[in-house]
């Protein structure tokens, strides 16, 4: 993957060539972006701008041979971690190698894919992924060999955030010195849930989202009409992966949107009448039926959804993206029932309910339980001015 491939971000790939062309290449470095960002396809093609000696920011002349073998992901000194699972195809002890056929082709069609298209790849998307102590052992017996070509070696963690305490341990010495000429790239949606020890150790780099204009000139290049464009760009919020989903009428957003505005509405109607609840509970058990990074995402969403209402309510229409197409249902009318007075419960029985979804706790239990606390909280009244 090269450079003039990755969307926006010149200022990044600056920095990443200039840095390694002067020689100041950090034997660990961290990038830090939400998913849609290009923060593996950026990795993908800085590791192959030290593999194959690449000069002049574009990865291009240097070693041929090795540019393609990078191109392919079959590059011997170009070695990758990323979460897993077992499965129907992996009964036990699940590592990233067992699946490098299917990480293959999910960074040649989707480079900008999130964890959760590469679940539904994998056939995990009802399980929580992780990057475990079967993987650490395992790229602690990659890195003791020496280098193939004799140049760089380079590993990869992709969703190093995903990676437990016992294998950020067993990689800590390894991370904090490793063998000459050896590089880990770590990537990350939420730096924060990484261990404070391995964050100290690498070069952090933040990726902004893209920029709407580099979205919309990608999406023209892709046959889009210049007007669907233009709105699919906004509407992604700088995500990449979100616009290719909504030009494809693929995206996870629709399930979603149906299901908000079933909550909302049945939660509206609950008050002062016992039937609605039942409304609920079937609501509570159709998404609970689905994978926990499913409602995770699903809550994730209602946050987003949730902000852009307040944002309404207190006129500031401009910095809103999200659009809702199902049932009439106008966000416009939704906003005055998001307030000062219940946006931060709100907010921390979402928060509360992730956490606790990651935590394998009972999803109809508590779905149930946060439907019953959004129905006290939406009949809050706004503060009196």
């Amino acid at each position: 993957m090269r450079f003039k491939d990755i969307l926006g971000l010149a200022h990044i790939k600056n920095h990443l060539v200039k840095s390694a062309d002067a020689g100041r290449i950090s034997h660990a470095q961290l990038f830090v972006g939400q998913e849609g960002r290009g923060t593996l396809p950026m990795a993908i093609a800085y590791a192959q701008y030290l593999l194959c000696n690449n000069l002049g920011g574009e990865n291009i002349g240097g070693n041929d041979s090795c540019n393609l073998k990078c191109a392919n992901l079959t590059h011997p000194d170009l070695h990758f971690a990323f979460p897993v699972a077992n499965s129907d195809k992996v009964k036990s002890h699940a590592v990233s190698n067992h699946f490098m056929e299917e990480w293959r082709l999910f960074v040649k069609e989707q480079p900008y894919g999130n964890l959760f298209d590469w679940y539904q790849l994998i056939g995990i998307e009802k399980k929580q992924g992780q990057i475990g102590v079967d993987e650490a052992q395992d790229i602690v017996k990659k890195l003791a060999l020496k280098p193939y070509e004799g140049g760089y070696k380079v590993m990869i963690i992709w969703m190093a955030d995903k990676m437990n305490t016992p294998a950020a341990n067993k990689l800590l010495k390894l991370i904090e010195e490793p063998p000459e000429k050896t590089v880990f790239i770590l990537i990350a949606d939420d730096e924060e849930q990484i261990l404070q020890t391995i964050r100290s150790r690498c070069q952090i780099l933040q990726f902004p989202p893209l920029a709407e204009d580099a979205i919309l000139e990608a999406l023209l290049a892709k046959g889009l009409a210049r007007e669907e464009a233009v709105i699919i760009a906004h509407e992604a919020n700088g995500d990449f992966n979100k616009a290719l989903d909504l030009m494809n009428r693929d995206s996870e957003d629709l399930v979603f949107e149906r299901w908000f505005v079933h909550w909302v509405r049945s939660a509206f109607k609950a008050k002062g009448n016992k039937a609605v609840i039942h409304e609920l509970i079937l609501w509570s058990e159709e998404v609970a039926r689905t994978g926990r990074e499913t409602q995770k995402n699903f809550l994730r969403y209602c946050l987003a959804i949730m902000r852009e209402a307040l944002l309404i309510n207190y006129n500031i229409p401009e910095l809103t993206y999200m659009n809702i197409r199902v049932d009439d249902f106008e966000l416009r009318k939704f906003a005055p029932f998001i307030h000062e007075n219940n946006i931060l419960g709100i907010t921390d029985e979402l928060e509360s309910s992730i956490f606790h979804i990651e935590r394998n706790g009972n999803s109809k239990i508590i779905f149930m339980d946060l439907s019953i606390k959004l129905t006290r909280l939406l009949h809050k009244k706004m503060a009196a001015t």
